[in-house]
């Protein structure tokens, strides 16, 4: 029988990126990078990234956090206050593609690793900076952590909007948003790096690219002078935009567009919210919204889970069961589609990762072990002509 044919190399092969980032903002967007096929070498101090140690762990320093934003990395030691280790760096600097790192932008220039200083070393040099806000504003050098920005950012408002309380959404959603922010800007300056010749320095701050997130539909009205509505999306800030209760469970529905309104309204028997003026578009249901989604609401209640996710399927209006997290690993879709992967580990036994989301040529890229604290500084250092 012939041997299978290799898998061909994914897009980022052959792309060395050193990674100085820490906790997970930096770290899931390089990972994001190495799931592309790209040699991510993570530099860190002799204590390790802070999140190797958060969360439970089969063995010291491989945390679930640490391995949930790390994996298909190489991991080496160096201890940047010494002048040896600052050295070697620089001398892994020649040989990269891209510099990523998230400190405040202030204490760069004390290690030598600042964008003037490195990308005069390494003209074709992509430097990203991930930072909690853009430079040159009252912000800038001050420390940003995923709740900090959740808060400027507006999240918390809109919790307190929807719900009547400032809550934080119960993601990480700053770090996981902005992670893949910076892999795309990172992946912008590459590709224009091959056009150009030169590398580029890219600034990646947290604050801008979540407000930027938040207002995509919330900025709302007020994208006119003077403004046309008060800031913010109505449809998706009703209280009742959730989970319709069932009899005996929770089913997302989303009738949209005016077929699916008429449609659901003549099902259920409601002839006279058919003719509702307030219903009758997508506009009106916009300004309505609150008393069209409590209608709903009431009126889902009435009947059981499977008996409403028929009745959407025949109308031929989205919906679906409301899944647990613990319902993941389980989903039909996700196990037809291999989605979730295994690695047999010698220590730690059997380690479960969810896979890379996207295909290349219909292929979904392979996963590997997330590494131990500085498990390839001798490899790398001796790639470098170095010795360890």
């Amino acid at each position: 029988m012939p041997s299978p044919m290799p898998a061909p190399p994914l897009p980022l092969a052959g792309v060395r990126i050193l990674d100085l980032s820490a906790v997970i903002f930096g770290p899931l967007a390089t990972q994001t990078l190495a799931d592309y096929g790209a040699d991510v070498i993570k530099v860190e101090p002799p204590e390790g990234d802070s999140t190797r140690y958060t969360g439970p762990d089969k063995e010291r320093g491989m945390s679930t956090i640490f391995m949930g934003a790390n994996r298909s990395k190489r991991s080496i030691v160096l201890d940047l206050k010494q002048a040896d280790a600052r050295a070697a760096l620089l001398k892994l600097v020649d040989t990269a593609d891209v510099f990523v790192h998230s400190m405040r932008p202030q204490k760069l220039a004390a290690l030598g690793i600042d964008p003037d200083t490195l990308m005069a070393r390494n003209p074709r040099l992509v430097y990203a900076g991930l930072h909690g806000f853009v430079e040159g504003g009252p912000y800038s050098g001050m420390p940003a952590y995923d709740d900090i920005v959740q808060g400027m950012a507006g999240n918390a408002s809109l919790m307190q909007k929807q719900t009547g309380q400032p809550a934080y959404f119960p993601t990480i959603v700053a770090d996981k948003t902005c992670a893949q922010v910076a892999a795309h800007a990172i992946l912008a300056a590459l590709f224009g790096r091959e056009r150009t010749g030169k590398g580029s320095f890219v600034e990646i701050p947290m604050f801008e690219s979540m407000v930027a997130f938040n207002l995509v539909e919330h900025l709302y009205g007020e994208h006119f002078d003077p403004p046309l509505a008060p800031v913010g999306y109505p449809r998706v800030m009703a209280p009742w935009r959730r989970p319709f209760q069932t009899t005996d469970g929770h089913v997302c529905a989303m009738p949209y567009t005016n077929a699916h309104w008429q449609r659901f309204f003549k099902e259920v028997g409601r002839d006279d919210c058919a003719a509702d003026p307030r219903y009758a578009n997508i506009s009106e249901r916009t300004r309505n919204i609150v008393p069209l989604y409590e209608l709903l609401g009431s009126i889902v209640r009435t009947r059981s889970t499977a008996e409403w996710l028929a009745i959407f399927e025949q109308l031929e209006i989205p919906a679906s069961r409301m899944n647990q997290l613990e319902d993941l690993q389980t989903d039909t879709h996700l196990a037809a589609t291999g989605f979730f992967q295994t690695i047999e580990d010698e220590e730690m036994g059997t380690v479960r990762f969810t896979g890379v989301p996207v295909k290349f040529d219909g292929a979904r890229p392979a996963v590997r072990m997330a590494p131990r604290l500085g498990e390839h500084t001798e490899e790398v250092l001796r790639e470098a002509g170095l010795q360890p």
